[in-house]
């Protein structure tokens, strides 16, 4: 089912391979205990506190900052420590398929907007594709820090799959 809007023109894309299959790379990326394994930057945690895992449905989280030297430039900021960032969700396709858009409200001087990000799944072999498309930002140095910051976390993804038995 899909309620999905269009992506933007010339969207992003980040492609990883995981020796890990699809159902348990799915489980890592749609359920609370798996996303709070991996699910945040280096320096944060994340605890998610509420996934309602359906086309319209709300994944609701809070990062906090963990590492000093984050906490600390928070503090020089004026920033929270923590904050609860929310994402709906427009297409559930298990486990082939997610897409959901982001609320864009953290960034000065600029109006809210939404953000799509769609997430597929593909087997291959006892191995899972993932490719992650991301609209841009509302300018190329927001959508190259918004995309490392992805990758990032897709790499945190990796680096829990190989503790994790398939």
């Amino acid at each position: 089912m899909t309620d999905e809007p269009e992506p933007s023109p010339d969207p992003r894309r980040i492609e990883r391979t995981y020796d890990a299959p699809a159902e348990l790379v799915w489980e890592l990326m749609t359920t609370a205990a798996g996303l709070e394994r991996w699910w945040a930057p280096d320096g944060f945690a994340t605890r998610v506190s509420e996934v309602e895992l359906k086309p319209g449905g709300r994944l609701r989280y809070t990062m906090t900052a963990t590492a000093p030297e984050q906490i600390a430039f928070l503090h020089r900021t004026g920033n929270p420590v923590s904050v609860e960032l929310r994402k709906t969700f427009t297409e559930v396709t298990r486990p082939a398929r997610l897409a959901y858009l982001s609320l864009i409200d953290f960034v000065p001087d600029q109006e809210p907007y939404e953000h799509l990000t769609v997430i597929d799944l593909a087997s291959v072999g006892d191995r899972t594709r993932v490719i992650m498309t991301l609209d841009r930002l509302h300018d190329d140095t927001w959508t190259q820090g918004y995309c490392a910051h992805r990758a990032e976390e897709l790499g945190s993804l990796e680096a829990l799959l190989r503790r994790v038995p398939g």
